[in-house]
This record gives C-alpha cells, structure tokens and sequence, in this order.
C-alpha cells in the first residue's frame, strides 16, 4: 500500500529581496489574510531582521489574493471564549503582539510602503495606516466595521487617527462603512488610488527613488518625522533642531551639499 506524501503546508508570510527593497507578502489567502499569530509572528521577526541588514533600504508590505488584509482572525479567537477567563488573557496578548508589530514598522529605520492590491478592514486597515506611504489599487476598498459586530476598532484607530482628520477618523470608526481608495486618498489614509495594472509601477517608483537616497538621512528623518509628532510646537521645534545640526554634521550631508553646489550626483557612504 503506498502512502501519500503529506501535503506541504503554505507559509503564511512571503519575503522577496531586489534591488534594495524587501517584499513581504501576507500569503492567507484563504482566511482573507488574517492577522493570526503566525503571520503578526511573522511580520514582527522579518522586520527584526531588516532592521540590521545593510543591504534593505527600503519595505513593500503585499498581499496575495483579492484581499489585502480583513484584519484580526476572529475564529482564531473566538475558540478561546471557551479558556477559564473566557479568553482574557489570550485577548490580551493578540492585542500586544498586534501593537508592538504595528509599532515596529513605525519604529523601522527604512521606509515602509503599502501596496494594497484588495479591500483592507479594521487591523488590515490599520496595517496600511501604520505604514510610511500607502499605494492602493482604485479598485478597492477600507473599512473600520468592528461596530457592525459590537466590537470597536479600537487598536486600528490608533493608527488611523495619526493618518486621517478627526472628523474622518470618528466617521469610520462610528459608522464601520467602507470607503472607496479615491476617498482614501481625499482624507489622506493613502498616497496614491492607480488602476490595478498601475500598481506595482506606482510602488516600484516609490521604492526605488527612497533607494536612491542616503539610508542614513532617511533614517534620522524617519524617526525625526514621528517623534516630532508627539510633541507640542515648541519642543518640537527644539528637537527638530538638534537633529539637523547632528544629520548637517554626517558625512553624507557634507557630500550631498558639495555635490548639490558642484553640480554633480552624490555618492552615499550612508554615514
């Protein structure tokens, strides 16, 4: 009797490195690209590992399949209505491991870019709310529904409210309605809404022109760019300040002024 081979199983994050730039793919395709642990696990370990490679400068997050992301695996939790706590605890942790991965692309040294091929809702959302630029397809759309299901969206909301106006922001959240990538674009939550066959143009062009810059510079002004935010007008004009006295003095600043003055391209040493 011959026994089948076991089937291979897919694994739920792709990663893809040309050129500069690392592509990481939500490959769930069935489940609609969840946020399960796996994949949040996932995320968070890949961009661990970018963070220190020299050789990345900057990240698309993708999707494979019509959907970019429907947001957290509700029957991955619901099982654990059943625990002793009615799930408590494990609700607490899924709530942390989203966070802090959210919050490690904000914190990346390299520039993020969402390519949304597909409808992104609540945490898939607030995936692309929390990446540094957002390209979508005009075809899709996004939503904070967890309302129509009793349950607020209350962690996308962090993200979406540092993207979009209050008044857009409170909208979403209070009404769960879908809107479309042209509005999305109208209230800020993406840069750019391109027909399908645009898409990986539109991203591509993103990503290759911050390749071209100096890793450093783009770095300092990334984390210029979101620690500013936090603070009132005043400190953050001190703290912007200090930064570009410490990023006039690197050498790739004294190389990119010369060759601005000389008429030339810089060569980056990205220090």
């Amino acid at each position: 009797m011959s026994i089948s081979p076991p089937k291979s199983v897919e694994p739920v994050l792709l990663r893809d490195d040309r050129g500069g730039i690392a592509t990481l793919t939500l490959n769930r395709v069935p489940q609609r690209n969840s946020l399960s642990e796996a994949l949040m696990a996932g995320l968070a370990d890949e961009l661990s590992l970018i963070e220190t490679d020299a050789d990345v400068r900057a990240v698309v997050i993708a999707a494979n399949g019509p959907v970019f992301s429907a947001g957290h695996d509700l029957k991955e939790m619901t099982v654990h209505r059943a625990d002793a706590d009615r799930g408590r605890a494990y609700y607490q942790r899924v709530m942390s491991q989203c966070s802090a991965m959210m919050q490690a692309i904000v914190r990346l040294p390299k520039p993020v870019i969402a390519r949304v091929q597909g409808t992104a809702t609540a945490a898939g959302c607030q995936l692309v709310a929390s990446c540094d630029l957002a390209v979508a397809a005009d075809t899709v759309s996004f939503a904070t529904p967890g309302v129509n299901i009793g349950l607020f969206c209350s962690t996308p909301m962090v993200a979406l409210s540092r993207n979009v106006g209050r008044k857009h922001a409170m909208e979403m959240l209070l009404t769960g309605e879908m809107i479309d990538a042209l509005r999305a674009v109208e209230i800020g939550l993406i840069n750019k809404a391109v027909p399908p066959e645009e898409l990986d143009v539109a991203v591509t062009h993103f990503a290759e022109t911050i390749v071209s810059k100096s890793a450093l510079t783009v770095s300092i002004g990334k984390e210029a760019f979101y620690t500013q935010l936090e603070k009132g007008l005043s400190d953050a004009y001190v703290y912007a300040s200090e930064v570009m006295v410490m990023n006039m003095l690197a050498r790739d600043a004294e190389e990119g002024i010369s060759s601005f003055i000389e008429k030339r391209d810089p060569k980056w040493e990205d220090r």
